[in-house]
């Protein structure tokens, strides 16, 4: 009996615990970013050091504001000249320019499926025999990496609950069995840990 008390609480409050965890590290996150800066101006003009929660409501309206910043640079041509102009800039900068195009490419693929990729769901055995994921076909022909992979296809295997963070693996494409699911749908399983079951008569 105690067992099941103790399995129930933890099941009931585990999905708030992980929220207010997620929520805690973007808090905490924002903050640090306008500490320094908030900080040093406080001291410019004799001020005492902000508090903690000033520190986080300003972060937030910072964010809103550069978030609706960028959102009207890029529905102008001179922000879409800015913009890409940064992105130069990024891609040229060495390290960083391998973590930040990998990242863009990726995230515009899911988005809107740049090039035909990512719009394919498909059912693949992985990561070993008997056991099944849902992933995302990235690329067809693997010849540039096999020899006589024509027939062998790239497939992006989400995890859970980040997506991003995924596994990239080659495989035979008659090993793949297609679904008729959006991307959407199939991020959304696998963000819940395969809790939100895709409804296949909303599926495209």
């Amino acid at each position: 009996m105690i067992r099941k008390y103790l399995l129930a609480g933890l099941f009931t409050l585990l999905p708030m615990v992980v929220t207010l965890w997620i929520l805690k590290a973007i808090f905490t996150t924002l903050v640090d970013i306008f500490r320094g800066p908030l900080t040093w101006l406080s001291h410019q003009i004799h001020m005492p050091d902000p508090p903690t929660w000033g520190l986080a409501l300003f972060s937030a309206m910072a964010t809103l504001l550069l978030l609706l910043l960028v959102g009207a640079l890029v529905g102008n041509f001179v922000g879409r000249q800015v913009l890409s102009w940064l992105d130069e800039v990024m891609l040229h900068v060495p390290v960083v320019k391998s973590i930040y195009g990998a990242t863009r490419q990726l995230m515009g693929a899911i988005q809107s499926g740049q090039g035909g990729s990512f719009k394919d769901v498909v059912l693949v055995e992985w990561p070993h025999a008997g056991s099944y994921t849902l992933g995302f076909v990235a690329s067809r022909d693997c010849s540039w990496a096999v020899p006589g992979g024509q027939d062998m296809i790239a497939v992006y295997v989400p995890t859970s609950p980040n997506p991003t963070s995924g596994y990239v693996i080659m495989i035979e494409s008659s090993r793949v069995k297609s679904l008729d699911l959006n991307a959407d749908q199939a991020l959304t399983w696998a963000v819940s840990g395969g809790v939100v079951v895709p409804d296949v008569s909303r599926a495209r």
